[in-house]
C-alpha cells in the first residue's frame, strides 16, 4: 500500500507533514492511536489517507457540523464518496445514507457521537465494512477537558460492535490529564501516542494591559502588515467594530453565526481571497479554515480558558512566518469573565425550569421525542416565557453536557431531493403526466444520483435553466413530492434542537450537585489560569501556555511581550544562554541560596543582571525554590 500515493493522488502533496506519516502507519497497522496535532497541523489527512487506503469505510466522529459539512463537500469534490449524518436531515435521509454505507460504495461517513449511539446506527454498524474508526476533537471525552461530551463517553459502546477496528483519537489541544483520559475512555489497547510539540516558534505572544483597546488595535492593524483575526464575545461588537476600522482606512468585515449562511460565506470567502483584510468575530469564525498567511491574532476579551485561547490564536502563521497573537484586557474584563463565569452555571432549578418549558414548548408528551430534531429560535423561546436569553443559552448548554439534548447553530442545509420511484415507473409517470416531462427531463439532465441517495439542489439554479421563476420551481417540487414521486426537503437556516433521550419530567432530570460542583470548579481554574497568563509580567508567554499544557524544557522564546522586556533590560539572548547554562551545574550540584550562587557563579556579568535572569529562570519554573530558599533545577532536561 503506497501512502504516498494515495496522498499525490486526491491532495495533491507530494509529502507528509512531520507525525503525519507515522499517524497514518500506526492506524493502518491497526493500532489504537491518539494524535495531538496543533491547530493547522493537518488533522484531517492523519484518517482521510488511510480511510482511502485501505478497504472498507472510515466512520468520522466530530461534534462541529459545519466542518463535517465542508469535509464532506471537500471529499466529494475529489471524486470520494462521503457522507455526513448531522441535526436537521430528516429520518428518511439518514435511512438511504445508511444504507449506502452498508451496500454502496462510500468511503467516508462523517456523524456526531450523538448519531453513533442511535439504534438506527448501531444496528447498521455491524454490517459495515469498518477500517477506521476516527474520533475527532477528542478532549470532548473527557470531564478534565475543556468541552466535555457526555456523548462520546458511548463511543466505547460502539467498538464492541466493530472490535477489529482501530481508533484514531485526535485533538489539538489537551493537558496530560486528558491525554490518558481520551486513552481510558476509548478503551485503547498498547496505544500508540503521537505528539506534536505545541511550541509555535513563529508565532509571538503579546499581552497588553489597555485601557483604549480600539486605539490599540488600529496601531496593530497599521504596524502588522497581511491579514488578521479580531476576536470578541458578543455579536453586535463584531459589526460596531469592524465599522469603526472600515472609518480608519482599515479593510474590515464582521462574522458570527447570527448572519445567514449566504452571508457567511461571502464574508468568508471575502477574507479568505483577500477582499477584506480583517475580519472581526465571535469564536464562531477560525474552525476548519485553512488560511495560512494569517499574521495577526487579536483578543478584544479573554478567552474562558488557556485551551480555546490556544487554539484561536493557532490560527495565525500557520505558514511558518512571523505572525503575533495579542491580547488586549484591563481590569474590567478580569471582572467581567469571573461574572461571565458564574451565570454560565446557571442554580439547578432554573436548568430543570428550562427543560421542561422546552418540552412544552416543542408540545412534546412526557416519553416521547427521542431522536426528534426540531427547529428552535433561542429569542422568540425566551421572550414568549420571560427568560433571560443568557440564562436558557447556558441552561441548554448543561443539558448538552448531560447528555439530555443537543443544539445546533443555524447551519444553512441547503435543499435536498431524491426520487422514490424507479427509473420505468418514472417513465411511465411522464407519459401519463406530460406536464410534468420537461421538468423532470431538466432534473435527470441537471444531477446525478437522483435515484440512489439525497442530493443538495439549487433551486434558483434550476428557475435559470428552465426560464421560469424560482416559486414556480419550487411549487412543481412540492407537486411532485405530494404525488410521492420525489421527496423534497427545502432549505431550512435555523437551528435546531434535538432530544436523545425520551421526555422526562422535571423531577426525572438527574444533574448531581456533586457533578455540578466539580464542572463549576474545573471551569473555574482554566479561567484563574486565563487571568494569570495575562497578569504575568514575569513568565515568557510561551512557556506559560507550554507548562499549562504539559510540556516541559523549552527555551524562553525570546519575542514575547515578557521576554522582550528582559531584552531592554540589557540581557541579549547570548547572555541568558550562558547565564542559565553556568548557572544549572550549580544548583544541580548542591543547596544553593542565592547569595551563595552569586558568590560560586564564575561569569563576568552585572549583577543585575544575574538577578534578573534567576528571577525570570524561578518565574518560568526552570529553576525551583524551596521553603528555605534553597534553589534547585527544576526541569529535567533542557532543550538546546
Amino acid at each position: 500500500m503506497d501512502l504516498h500515493a494515495v496522498l499525490l493522488k486526491y491532495w495533491g502533496f507530494s509529502s507528509f507533514r512531520p507525525l503525519q506519516e507515522d499517524i497514518i502507519r500506526s492506524a493502518v497497522e491497526g493500532n489504537d492511536t491518539l494524535a495531538l496535532l496543533p491547530t493547522g497541523g493537518g488533522k484531517s489527512l492523519c484518517y482521510q489517507v488511510p480511510g482511502m487506503a485501505m478497504d472498507g469505510l472510515c466512520i468520522v466522529i466530530s461534534p462541529l457540523i459545519a466542518l463535517m459539512k465542508d469535509q464532506v463537500e471537500a471529499l466529494k469534490n475529489k471524486g470520494i464518496k462521503a457522507v455526513g449524518i448531522y441535526h436537521g436531515l430528516s429520518k428518511a435521509e439518514i435511512d438511504k445514507a445508511v444504507d449506502n454505507c452498508v451496500y454502496g460504495d462510500v468511503k467516508f461517513l462523517y456523524m456526531s457521537p450523538e448519531r453513533l449511539s442511535t439504534d438506527m446506527i448501531r444496528s447498521r454498524l455491524v454490517k459495515m465494512k469498518v477500517n477506521l474508526l476516527a474520533v475527532d476533537e477528542a478532549h470532548c471525552i473527557s470531564q478534565w477537558g475543556y468541552d466535555f461530551r457526555p456523548p462520546y463517553l458511548r463511543i466505547a459502546e460502539a467498538r464492541e460492535l466493530i472490535p477489529n477496528t482501530p481508533v484514531l483519537a485526535l485533538t489539538a489541544t489537551a493537558t496530560r490529564q486528558v491525554v490518558q483520559d481520551i486513552q481510558d475512555k476509548l478503551g485503547f489497547s498498547d496505544a500508540k501516542v503521537f505528539q506534536k510539540s505545541f511550541e509555535r516558534k513563529n508565532l509571538a505572544y503579546v499581552v497588553f494591559r489597555e485601557e483604549d483597546k480600539l486605539q490599540r488595535l488600529l496601531r496593530v492593524c497599521n504596524n502588522v502588515k497581511g491579514t488578521g483575526v479580531v476576536y470578541v464575545r458578543n455579536r453586535k461588537r463584531t459589526r460596531e467594530i469592524a465599522e469603526w476600522l472600515s472609518q480608519r482606512g482599515i479593510s474590515a468585515d464582521y462574522y458570527h453565526a447570527g448572519l445567514d449562511s449566504k452571508e457567511r460565506d461571502n464574508r468568508q470567502e471575502a477574507w479568505m481571497k483577500e477582499r477584506t483584510r480583517v475580519i472581526v468575530s465571535t469564536n464562531a469564525f477560525g474552525m476548519g479554515i485553512d488560511k495560512p498567511n494569517v499574521r495577526f491574532v487579536v483578543h478584544m476579551d479573554l478567552p474562558d480558558s488557556p485551551e480555546a485561547y490556544f487554539q484561536e490564536a493557532g490560527r495565525g502563521g500557520r505558514d511558518g512566518n512571523k505572525a503575533y497573537a495579542i491580547m488586549l484586557f484591563n481590569q474590567s474584563d478580569i471582572i467581567d469573565l469571573k461574572t461571565f463565569h458564574e451565570r454560565s452555571f446557571p442554580p439547578l432549578k432554573e436548568i430543570k425550569k428550562v427543560y421542561n418549558t422546552l418540552g412544552n414548548y416543542f408540545q412534546l408528551a412526557i416519553g416521547s421525542g427521542k431522536d426528534q430534531s426540531m427547529p428552535f429560535d433561542l429569542v422568540s423561546f425566551s421572550k414568549q416565557y420571560n427568560i433571560d436569553p443568557f440564562l436558557v443559552f447556558n441552561a441548554l448548554g448543561f443539558l448538552e453536557k448531560e447528555g439530555y439534548l443537543a443544539v445546533s447553530e443555524a447551519l444553512a442545509n441547503p435543499s435536498r431531493m431524491m426520487f422514490l420511484v424507479d427509473n420505468e415507473e418514472l417513465y411511465r409517470f411522464q407519459v401519463a403526466n406530460p406536464v410534468f416531462d420537461p421538468f423532470i427531463k431538466l432534473l435527470l439532465r441537471s444531477y446525478s444520483g437522483l435515484f440512489s441517495e439525497y442530493t443538495k439542489i439549487k433551486e434558483d439554479d434550476i428557475a435559470k435553466r428552465a426560464g421560469i421563476p424560482v416559486d414556480k420551481v419550487k411549487k412543481l417540487l412540492q407537486d411532485l413530492h405530494q404525488m410521492n414521486i420525489l421527496h423534497y426537503k427545502a432549505q431550512n437556516e435555523t437551528p435546531m434542537v434535538t432530544f436523545l433521550e425520551e421526555r422526562l419530567s422535571a423531577s426525572d432530570i438527574i444533574i448531581s450537585k456533586e457533578t455540578y460542583k466539580e464542572r463549576k470548579n474545573f471551569a473555574r481554574r482554566r479561567l484563574d489560569a486565563m487571568v494569570n497568563y495575562v497578569e504575568s509580567t514575569t513568565k515568557c508567554r510561551s512557556l506559560f501556555l507550554l507548562a499549562y499544557f504539559g510540556e516541559t524544557g523549552a527555551q524562553r522564546c525570546g519575542q514575547c511581550d515578557v521576554c522582550l522586556e528582559m531584552n531592554k533590560a540589557g540581557v541579549s539572548s547570548y547572555e541568558y544562554r550562558q547565564l542559565t547554562e553556568a548557572i544549572r551545574p550549580l544548583v544541580q550540584q548542591e543547596k544553593l541560596r542565592l547569595p551563595d550562587l552569586l558568590e560560586k557563579l564564575d561569569i563576568t556579568m552585572d549583577n543585575e543582571k544575574i538577578l534578573h535572569v534567576v528571577r525570570y529562570l524561578i518565574d518560568n519554573e526552570i529553576i525551583g525554590q524551596d521553603e528555605n530558599q534553597v534553589l534547585y533545577w527544576k526541569q529535567p532536561e533542557q532543550k538546546k
